[in-house]
């Protein structure tokens, strides 16, 4: 599996803004389809966007307008700006590198081991 390695969660109350960051591999980079999920407390994990190796972005619907993915293939991350945040935002955040959105590139496939995010009101 890939290693990838997040950062950049935190508290933060409602209305705020945070970015996150996901930093991977060349290789990742270069070849992957990636990722955001989220975990809530008591709640499955759920996609929060995904980039297919195309570079077509989809997002879920409950972020759309508030939440922008990007890549820097120079420093080999991935960002996720939240902005807007709601109290329903907290969650664990995992970058993932999905197969799936890699044309089946199974030596895309990872998840870094998560980033907290907490939203007060």
């Amino acid at each position: 599996q890939v290693q990838l390695v997040e950062s950049g969660g935190g508290s933060v109350q409602a209305g705020g803004s945070l970015k996150l960051s996901c930093v991977g591999s060349q290789y990742i980079f270069s070849n992957c389809g990636m990722g955001w999920f989220r975990q809530a407390p008591g709640k499955e994990r759920e996609m929060v966007s995904i980039t297919s190796s195309d570079g077509t972005t989809n997002y879920a619907d409950s972020v759309k307008g508030r939440f922008t993915t990007s890549q820097d293939k120079v420093k080999n991350t991935m960002y996720l700006q939240m902005n807007s945040l709601k109290t329903e935002d907290t969650a664990v955040y995992y970058c993932r590198a999905d197969p799936f959105y890699s044309g089946g590139n199974y030596a895309c496939n990872g998840w870094g081991q998560g980033t907290r995010v907490t939203v007060s009101s």
